[in-house]
């Protein structure tokens, strides 16, 4: 449902018919919008990988933060974990046919970042 501005008479606004639901945009900032997610997806994007190797790429990112954001990415079925059966044990990690639908809005995110105007990315903290 689409929400509808308009002023009263007395030049205040008011809202009518107001998604009681998120949008479009804040569902998928809901599975995508997490801190290190969209990383995690890019990082996954050329073929499976180990997970010591994983938290090595995504430098500034604890092994439990990681840990937490690839079993978010599991369950949403954006990813898939497979356990190697080696010596020792080790786990690689994969993105799926649904997590790779989001790699293109990534990139697009990526070449924007990358076209910033000097002085943006600092002002935000990035």
């Amino acid at each position: 449902m689409r929400a509808r501005v308009d002023d009263d008479e007395s030049g205040r606004r008011q809202v009518h018919d107001a998604c009681l639901e998120p949008c479009a945009i804040e569902r998928g900032m809901r599975i995508i919008g997490g801190k290190w997610t969209g990383s995690i997806l890019w990082h996954l994007k050329d073929g499976p990988v180990r997970f010591n190797d994983l938290s090595r790429m995504i430098g500034g990112a604890s092994k439990k933060m990681i840990t937490e954001r690839l079993r978010q990415l599991e369950a949403q079925g954006l990813v898939k974990r497979e356990v190697l059966d080696t010596s020792p044990v080790s786990v690689h990690y994969e993105i799926t046919d649904f997590g790779r639908t989001a790699l293109g809005f990534l990139d697009q995110l990526r070449q924007w970042s990358e076209d910033l105007p000097e002085g943006i990315a600092e002002a935000s903290g990035a």
